[in-house]
């Protein structure tokens, strides 16, 4: 049975219409928001003493797109660690998307000394990919060139 050039004309038509009403769909919507990663700055303050295996606990303040996030953290050290020590850092953590991809547990590779005082620093990763490389001064009676493991939780 052949095909009316009616019905042909009725397809087209119809396929106009879909594609221009989700061409409009497409225009009048608005995008979403970018939430790209962002950038924050760190301010911590940690307490650490250690004899070769060393420990620390601390409190810091996130500040991410306008807000302030405050955070505990604690870890333990491996390697040449002497002494005790009382640090200030500040810095910045990057590939952040969320808030929550902050917090987790952070790898490390640092070092530092003081001789009542000194300065020390840090380049720590997380498993979401947020990277924090912080540095700052501190006080104590300390020696420290180790790998580290971190847990930062929010408050």
């Amino acid at each position: 049975m052949p095909r009316s050039r009616e019905s042909g004309t009725t397809r087209l038509r119809a396929s106009i219409i879909r594609f221009a009403l989700l061409l409009l769909l497409a225009l009048v919507i608005p995008a979403a928001p970018s939430f790209a990663q962002a950038a924050g700055q760190v301010h911590l303050k940690i307490v650490k003493v250690g004899l070769l295996v060393g420990g620390g606990a601390g409190n810091g303040v996130l500040t991410y797109r306008g807000r302030n996030y405050p955070f505990r953290v604690t870890g333990m050290s491996f390697g040449i660690t002497a002494g005790a020590s009382i640090g200030r850092l500040t810095g910045w953590a990057s590939g952040i998307r969320e808030v929550s991809d902050f917090a987790g547990e952070y790898s490390a590779v640092g070092g530092g000394a003081a001789l009542v005082g000194g300065i020390t620093g840090a380049h720590l990763r997380n498993e979401k990919g947020v990277t924090m490389v912080l540095q700052g001064p501190k006080a104590g009676l300390e020696f420290a060139a180790n790998l580290s493991g971190i847990i930062i939780a929010m408050k």
